[in-house]
């Protein structure tokens, strides 16, 4: 920092700043893609998708699962809202509806879905209640309450309707079985995945609207 001083008429003192003179602004970290190869995968994800009015944390999360592009979350927004690409702005659906907007099963045991809430508790404060629900029933097959929301936590209410419903806890134990869930940051650790893969079930994440 630099300060020139110099003594006026009277018994003031003036001072300058020559702060930031001639500096140049720094450049944006490109990690391992850069914002046109981003922009590019982000465009073709956009017109080959069935569905409307998706966003940049879908687009995050596609590109990292589909494309293997991984980058942060501010950085896709970014791109998509300098490209014109945000929801709002897509007017009109590309392709028929090809989704029958309920997510019902048959029979039990086809598909749980998975579903995370806040409760406040006399004792301990703030609590994260983990739920797994069957999709055909509407049973809860399993529950868990705990003070973080982490990925073991938001796994436990499935580890508790595999032994109910498939008896035990073993490698591809629950074969045919799928669960839906959000874009949690507990659903997208990579634990997460990895296990459910391990009980033989697969990862349905839900769509936008």
């Amino acid at each position: 920092m630099g300060w020139n001083a110099s003594a006026g008429s009277g018994s003031s003192l003036v001072l300058r700043s020559t702060i930031g003179v001639g500096v140049a602004r720094s450049s944006r970290p490109q990690g391992a893609h850069s914002e046109e190869q981003i922009g590019r995968a982000t465009e073709g994800l956009i017109e080959a998708s069935p569905l409307h009015g998706e966003g940049n944390r879908r687009m995050w999360a596609r590109l990292r699962c589909e494309k293997q592009m991984r980058t942060s979350r501010e950085r896709v927004r970014r791109v998509i809202r300098e490209r014109g690409l945000q929801a709002p702005h897509r007017h009109g659906r590309r392709q028929p509806r090809e989704h029958p907007a309920t997510v019902t099963t048959q029979r039990p045991d086809q598909m749980w879905g998975a579903h995370m809430t806040l409760t406040l508790t006399a004792g301990e404060g703030m609590a994260n209640v983990f739920v797994a629900v069957d999709h055909c029933t509407g049973e809860c097959v399993g529950i868990q309450a705990a003070r973080w929301a982490a990925h073991y936590e938001a796994l436990e209410p499935f580890r508790q309707g595999v032994r109910e419903c498939f008896g035990g806890l073993g490698l591809g134990c629950a074969a045919g079985l799928a669960v839906r869930h959000v874009h949690r940051s507990a659903c997208l650790a990579p634990d997460f995945p990895a296990e459910l893969k391990w009980l033989g079930i697969e990862s349905s994440p839900s769509s936008v609207r």
